[in-house]
């Protein structure tokens, strides 16, 4: 991969988690706005539907933008592993 292939595929990369941070502040808006309005209305609780539904699509953009190794891929142990050892002892 030459540099200006490495750059536009850095720049894609940037791109597409800049845009899952967008959708977390619209979600996060959306939901206290919906929550706000909820408790205006004083009807039922109804805000948990929207909330599980509008997660679900959260969550798969994060897996689609960070993958699922990203939390406990192959290499999540070694890491955890290394971080546990450069701590100092508790006792």
């Amino acid at each position: 991969m030459d540099e200006e292939e490495a750059y536009r595929h850095a720049r894609r990369r940037v791109r597409s988690i800049k845009a899952f941070y967008l959708n977390c502040l619209i979600f996060a808006g959306v939901i206290i706005l919906l929550f706000a309005i909820n408790l205006a209305t004083a009807g039922p609780w109804w805000v948990q539907w929207p909330l599980l539904g509008l997660s679900l699509g959260l969550a798969a953009h994060a897996v689609a933008v960070f993958g699922v190794s990203g939390w406990l891929g192959g290499d999540w142990e070694e890491r955890k592993i290394r971080e546990l050892m450069a701590r100092k002892p508790e006792h």
